[in-house]
């Protein structure tokens, strides 16, 4: 699994601008992705949960039991602009399109991330 980390407070406020006006580029769907993936980590500490957002990040969270090889018991996955909404409070868990399996695979508990 990759490291990630945040981002200073004005370059990730200057991603968000762009985000909302509806013209990010795939460099600040990246950064953002990543950012938020790093926040994340910090709340969440563990390995029983693999967060995909794919192509641009995946990280393992949350207390409990840590896999190894293969699949994890807990997966979630969703694209990078649900990812950064669910991150940044503009999106509810319960509104979002996830895929989600295994226990704990609930982050609603801890979203959003950053009120960015």
């Amino acid at each position: 699994m990759a490291r990630y980390a945040a981002l200073p407070p004005g370059e990730f406020a200057q991603i968000c601008e762009r985000i909302d006006a509806g013209d990010p580029t795939r460099a600040d769907l990246k950064a953002a992705t990543k950012h938020l993936a790093a926040l994340l980590v910090a709340k969440a500490p563990g390995a029983s949960v693999e967060v995909r957002i794919p192509p641009f990040a995946a990280v393992q969270v949350i207390q409990g039991s840590r896999h190894t090889r293969g699949t994890p018991p807990a997966v979630v996955e969703m694209d990078a602009p649900t990812w950064i909404a669910l991150g940044r409070g503009r999106l509810a868990w319960a509104d979002a399109t996830v895929r989600a399996s295994g226990e704990r695979s609930d982050l609603s508990p801890l979203l959003p991330l950053d009120e960015a």
